[in-house]
Formats: C-alpha cells, structure tokens, sequence
C-alpha cells in the first residue's frame, strides 16, 4: 500500500468555533494506481490534498506514505519525504519565470542537493519522458500552457517520486492541451507512476482508473473504471 489514510478528520477554528472541514476520511492507494478525488469548490478537496502532500496535517486520524508513519515525522523530516516522495503539478504551473524548463525541472534535485552535472542529465532525461527535449533551454514565456504543464510534469517526476499529486492540472489549459495532458498521464501510469489527482471536472477524473468523490469533507468511493458499462 503506498498510501493509506485511517479516519482523518480535519478541524479549523474559525472566531472560537470550531468547522469541520474532512470528516472520518479512509482512503487507500496501491502503488501502479491511478486515482482521481473529484468534488465542487468548498468539498474539502484541497484539504485533503494538502494532507495528502504533506503540506498539512490532520487534526486526528492515521495517515502512511510509502509504510511511513507521517504523522509521527517532525518538520523536517516532513519536508525531507514530501522532497523525495511526493511530485506536484498545479494547476498554475508554478514554474520559475527566469529559469529555462531545464533548470525548472531540476529544481527539486538542487533542492535534494544532486551535483550539477547530474542534474541537468537527470532533468533533461525528464523532459524527453514528456516530449519536450528540444524545448530544454527554453523561457516558461516562450512555452504554450500545455508546454508550461509538460514541463511542471517533468519537473514533478525528475526526484521519481512515491506518487505524483495533480491539482486540476488542465483547469489552466484549452481543451487540446488538456487532453494532451491527461493522455500523458495515462502513459506514465501505464509505464507504473503511482497518480492522485484533484478535479472538480467529471470528464477529467473519468481519465482515472478509480473515482473517489468528496462532498461536505465526506469521501465515498465510485465504481472503478473495468467495472463501468
């Protein structure tokens, strides 16, 4: 199991009162899978997805990245397994404007603190993983939106992450590019990359293989994709 949630309820304080955002969340991934989490605005999606990447904790409840007790690590070893097990895409990218898309993708083995001749092997061999080599030395200005994502794809994958956590990775993309995208990502899972994806969008989660939906921080699991008609 690469990832297992056990009853994770997530609290916040609001003037003294206390909101229940996630409520007895239970959540299984096998590595190889590909999940997406869909839900509207204000379900608790992005707590969840927060949780999931260690970017916050849980208010109770279990949770295990990889057989690792997250709950138990301080802040520091927090961060050290977000670096080197989680990969990130976003919806907006979040490339560095002045870095060309190799020195973005190598970002997180500076951060890992790899040699810099091994990075730019390691993050050049990421783009080409995404159809992007030639595209190596290249401003985030001079790339399209699918690029951009391609490249935050890349860069997401370059540390060969647990999982790889999408945030409504085609929420900044035209439709094209979107597809382009979740075609990617189907690849990647078939080549054995481990998927969490957040969407509000139905037509993008159906890319995954298993839906779990997420509704007033209450999560329930629909069919699985073999099993739909």
């Amino acid at each position: 199991m690469i990832l297992e949630l056990k009853h994770i309820f997530k609290d916040y304080n609001s003037d003294k009162l206390k909101v229940p955002v996630l409520k007895d969340v239970t959540l299984q991934v096998e590595e190889g899978e590909y999940v997406a989490i869909m839900g509207p605005s204000g379900s608790g999606k992005t707590t969840l997805m927060n949780i999931i990447g260690c970017l916050d904790r849980p208010t109770s409840g279990e949770f295990y990245l990889g057989g690792t007790d997250v709950s138990a690590l301080k802040d520091k070893e927090l961060s050290n397994l977000r670096l080197n097990s989680i990969g990130f895409v976003f919806q907006s990218f979040h490339l560095m404007p002045r870095e060309s898309a190799m020195e973005n993708v190598a970002l997180p083995l500076s951060y890992a603190g790899i040699k810099k001749k091994e990075r730019r092997e390691r993050a050049v061999k990421a783009l080409a993983r995404v159809g992007l080599e030639e595209r190596a030395a290249f401003m985030p200005t001079q790339l399209s939106g699918g690029q951009k994502q391609r490249v935050a794809i890349a860069r997401a994958m370059v540390n060969n992450p647990k999982i790889l956590l999408a945030d409504e990775p085609t929420g900044a993309l035209d439709s094209k590019s979107g597809a382009q995208i979740m075609n990617l990502f189907e690849r990647l899972n078939d080549e054995g990359v481990t998927i969490v994806m957040i969407t509000h969008d139905k037509n993008i989660a159906d890319h995954a293989k298993r839906v779990y939906n997420i509704i007033d921080g209450e999560i329930s699991e629909g069919l699985k994709k073999e099993a739909l008609p």
